[in-house]
């Protein structure tokens, strides 16, 4: 794992990357740098924040995506597999038919009304702890079919998101970029005492429940 330090603000920020990729490169750093500090305002144990390191780099270099795509979304994910982007590199390549062997949902395509509840019995499914990316527009907002009867409008009325991609469908390398944010994320996680999450994961799916189809 990459980790340099910069001065900001008075303080010492880390740097998280991956991958060897120039911390610079990512366009969101602002957020990550605000999980850190949100981290050490509470303060962390030597011992335990060396274990958390330890651990969560472990887990960033081994993200596991479930076998999942409903759409065009999913061919570009199912290319990441092949010789030309080759996920192997970076230890995503071991996609589970099973949720309980899965770290993560690559949600490639579009959600239709009638497969909510089987998609929330899949990301409940998850072994914890679990991620969630929404890649391409279908799975953000509907996508084309934003305003029809039959198309959920966003995974994020549905389950907790951590990462969004946007596309229509994205390139496989917008696929490697999201899946890299996910990877910094975990990098920054309190894997002992509970993840770091914006919001409470139970209270969120009580405010969003799912009524079955018939």
């Amino acid at each position: 794992m990459e980790v340099n330090e910069l001065e900001k603000k008075g303080t010492v920020v880390e740097k998280i990357t991956t991958k060897s990729m120039p911390y610079e490169a990512f366009k969101d750093n602002e957020y990550i740098e605000k999980l850190v500090e949100e981290l050490r305002a509470n303060g962390t144990n030597v011992i335990v924040g060396a274990f958390d390191k330890l651990i969560n780099w472990g887990r960033s270099n081994s993200i596991w995506p479930l076998t999942f795509a409903t759409s065009c979304c999913g061919i570009e994910f199912v290319s990441l597999g092949a010789a030309r982007f080759d996920m192997a590199r970076f230890g995503w390549e071991v996609a589970r038919a099973s949720p309980r062997q899965a770290d993560f949902m690559m949600v490639a395509g579009t959600i239709v009304n009638r497969m909510v509840p089987v998609f929330r019995r899949l990301y409940d499914q998850l072994a914890e702890p679990k991620y969630v990316i929404a890649c391409g527009s279908c799975a953000i907002s509907g996508g084309p079919f934003r305003k029809s009867y039959h198309v959920a409008k966003g995974i994020e009325e549905i389950v907790p998101v951590d990462v969004f991609v946007p596309g229509c469908p994205p390139r496989p390398e917008a696929m490697i970029y999201g899946i890299m944010q996910l990877s910094r994320k975990i990098k920054v996680e309190k894997f002992f005492g509970g993840v770091n999450r914006q919001e409470n994961r139970e209270e969120y799916l009580k405010a969003h429940p799912i009524e079955e189809q018939n």
